[in-house]
């Protein structure tokens, strides 16, 4: 005889060929008990209901059949001198969910309210837990972080721009002399008023500065045709400045986070791309399981779907490469060895965010190999720019007659002698 065992909020029922109960293991009627079971069941876990009924089934069955192939191999390992076979979708199980209410459930001695009550509890437990799973991957607070190093990005250069105005007005010849923002901006912050500058002064800031630069940077401060500003003036701008540094040292403290995060969640990416390009195709492709199911042609364009669609409505060329353009060996490369080199890229990303997401296992050294062996090549063969094709010139429009048209010739009319 085979048994059948189906699976219930009320509990673990094995059932003969012809859908009649042969035996049961119920779980205790707790909404949290339920819920952890059912869980564990999902997760292919044999629970304990459900071996000490195999165990109690052993002598009244030739092979008992589950509908979880994982849960099935599971058991047959733990237990010993039963078959446990897997078979899905299992008619008599299907038939016993289409006669639930009506047959069974009765002979459980369950009414039907206090099961709809259990269900609904049972379901609401089930659901919270998974979307508090799926909010407490760490993958999503790596894609949050990044989203706000980017914000980070854009305010200091907002601001750095406007204290590059502002201070202008004082000090104008310092904005060529001084293009690195957070240099700029220590420079207002600690010597603030041009009759300060000095090489010593410079020299504190601007740490291992070559001495010309410095001499450059005093000598146009003394000759500056700037307007005068008082302390009280330069305290708005050197306040401005403080908030520029404090916001830039949280952007670094952010990044080294960042950094330890992927150790943690994503070796194989880092270690291929580095953290934050690696963070932001995880924030592109809405985490990393997602990332993980990607094709590599898809991961290939990450950060480049407006000009991938425009490409597609208007039949132009489509983009060889998105977000991962930021990889050094690729902006730095000829313009003609960047698609297959991103190609490349892509293809090892997209393994490398699989055994991430799925195995854990640390292979981005093996896949470092390759790829830089592979991008070596393709600086061999493709080391000289492909030859243009010749452009093809456009067939001349006749040109056009000057003047009236030709009169076309009238038909002579034939005479009366004729």
């Amino acid at each position: 005889m085979t048994i059948h065992i189906a699976t219930d909020i009320l509990g673990l029922i094995a059932l003969d060929d012809k859908g009649d109960v042969v035996d049961k293991a119920l779980f205790d009627r707790k909404a949290d008990v339920i819920a952890g079971k059912l869980a564990e069941l999902e997760k292919s876990t044999p629970v304990p209901e459900l071996l000490e009924l195999v165990e109690r089934l052993k002598g009244r069955g030739d092979k008992i059949v589950l509908e979880d192939p994982e849960l099935a191999r599971r058991l047959s390992a733990a237990l010993q001198g039963v078959e446990i076979i897997s078979e899905s979708p299992d008619q008599v199980v299907a038939e016993f969910r289409r006669k639930f209410w009506d047959v069974y459930l009765p002979a459980l001695g369950v009414s039907k309210e206090e099961y709809d009550s259990l269900l609904l509890e049972v379901s609401d437990l089930i659901t919270r837990s998974k979307l508090r799973q799926a909010v407490e991957k760490r993958d999503l607070f790596i894609a949050q972080s990044i989203s706000t190093v980017d914000d980070i990005d854009k305010t200091l250069n907002l601001i750095a721009s406007r204290i590059r105005e502002w201070y202008g007005i004082h000090f104008p010849e310092l904005e060529e002399l001084v293009r690195d923002n957070k240099e700029y901006v220590l420079l207002v912050k600690n010597i603030g008023h041009r009759s300060k500058y000095s090489p010593d002064a410079v020299k504190e800031v601007l740490k291992g500065a070559p001495e010309d630069r410095v001499k450059r940077i005093v000598e146009a401060a003394r000759k500056s045709i700037g307007a005068d500003m008082s302390e009280w003036d330069l305290d708005q701008i050197r306040t401005y400045a403080d908030i520029y540094l404090r916001l830039d040292d949280y952007r670094n403290k952010l990044s080294e986070y960042i950094d330890e995060a992927m150790k943690d969640v994503a070796p194989n990416i880092r270690e291929l791309v580095g953290p934050l390009l690696g963070a932001r195709l995880i924030k592109l492709a809405g985490g990393l399981s997602r990332l993980a199911m990607l094709p590599a042609s898809t991961v290939q364009v990450l950060g480049a779907e407006k000009a991938l669609f425009r490409a597609l409505r208007t039949g132009g060329k489509p983009p060889k490469h998105g977000v991962i353009f930021q990889y050094p060996e690729i902006f730095r490369a000829p313009r003609w060895q960047r698609g297959k080199i991103a190609r490349a890229l892509a293809a090892k990303l997209a393994i490398a965010a699989k055994a991430d997401a799925f195995t854990g296992n640390f292979i981005a050294a093996k896949l470092k190999e390759d790829l830089l062996a592979r991008i070596q090549e393709i600086k061999t063969l493709y080391a000289k720019p492909p030859p243009r094709a010749p452009a093809v010139k456009p067939a001349r429009a006749p040109e056009r007659r000057q003047g009236p048209p030709p009169k076309k010739p009238s038909a002579k009319k034939p005479s009366k002698k004729e």
